[in-house]
Order: structure tokens, then sequence, then C-alpha cells
């Protein structure tokens, strides 16, 4: 009797290491996933945020949909504006000339590591796409383009979407958007930085 006794003390020690063990792991492991599944998502709002930069460069406005944003930057040249003479120099009296060419777009975007058609998959999303809105707005008595490109966070947390995860972390909130721009003012930062 006496051993069956210390048999299950030792089972119920066991038992209580283990899950002594389980709790710290996992809010370790909540941090570490977070942190890589942010990150990735972050990286992809930036260069989605350098497209969106790029089209603006090209057409004046925003791209509202990601097939315009990569047919665009697929097709579409950057006006390159070259000033031979000093127009601000009152001290100039030679002739200043305005030389225009044209570059092609997908050359920069390539150069910068973009690929325009995968922009719009959210990193660990399962084939799930950013949402996004571009518009043009009044602002301080001027017409300006703006932009909105987001996510909630519990399309691309996985298993860590649950909101019993916020005991680990007090502004973890997986209903929450990572997202750049407004549709409210011109601002393009991200609610990251």
């Amino acid at each position: 009797m006496r051993i069956v006794i210390n048999l299950l003390l030792a089972v119920m020690v066991l038992g209580l290491i283990w899950v002594l063990i389980g709790s710290i792991r996992e809010p370790i492991a909540f941090k570490a996933e977070k942190e890589k599944r942010e990150r990735a998502v972050i990286d992809k709002l930036m260069k989605i945020r350098t497209a969106q930069e790029a089209y603006r460069n090209i057409k004046g406005v925003f791209a509202s949909s990601f097939d315009d944003l990569a047919n665009v930057l697929k097709t579409d040249s950057f006006m390159v504006i070259s000033i031979i003479g000093d127009p601000d120099d009152p001290n100039f009296t030679g002739e200043i000339i305005y030389d225009t060419t044209y570059m092609a777009a997908r050359d920069s975007i390539v150069s910068m590591g973009i690929n325009v058609d995968s922009l719009r998959y959210v990193p660990f999303g399962e084939g799930a796409a950013f949402d996004i809105q571009a518009d043009t707005i009044t602002y301080q008595s001027t017409n300006v383009p703006v932009v909105e490109v987001g996510v909630r966070r519990e399309i691309f947390m996985g298993p860590f979407a649950d909101p019993r995860f916020a005991r680990y972390d007090n502004s973890y909130d997986p209903r929450s958007v990572v997202k750049f721009g407004n549709m409210n003012a011109p601002n393009v930062s991200g609610n990251w930085e």
C-alpha cells in the first residue's frame, strides 16, 4: 500500500512539474511567434507602401486594388525630369533646359525586391489578402490622395488568435488591425511606427 501511495505521489509531482513547464513555455512561445508573424506582416506592409508610393508617382493617386497596382507597376513608366541650368540662381543668365525621359517602373520595383503579384497575400494568412482602400479627400481645402492597407491580427496569428493570449501581453487584441495609411488624412505612416 505504501508503494502505491508513493507511486501516486510521484505521478502527481511529475504532473505538476509538467503543468509548471507548460505554464512557462506557453507565454514564451506566444511572444516569439507573435514577434515573428508581426515582423513578416509589417515587412510586407512596408513593401506595399513603397509600391503604393511608386504608383502615386506615376498616376497621382493611390491604387484602390492590388490588380490595378500590379498592372501599372508592370506596364507603366516613371517620368524623370532632368534640369540643365540652375533655376534658383538669380545670377544665372543661360537657358534652363528641362529634359524629360521615362524609366520603366518594373525595373525599379524589381530592383527593390518587390514582387507585385504576391503583394496582396498576408504572410501566415493561408491565402488571405490585405484590405486595401484608396480615395481622394479634401484636406485643408486641397484634394489629396489617401490610402489605407491593413489586416486584422487574427488572420495571421494562427493558433495564437485567441483573445486568451492577451493575458501574456496587455496590448494584444486579435481583432485589432496592423495597417498603414489613413482614409481621413494624408498620412501613410504605419500604426507600428
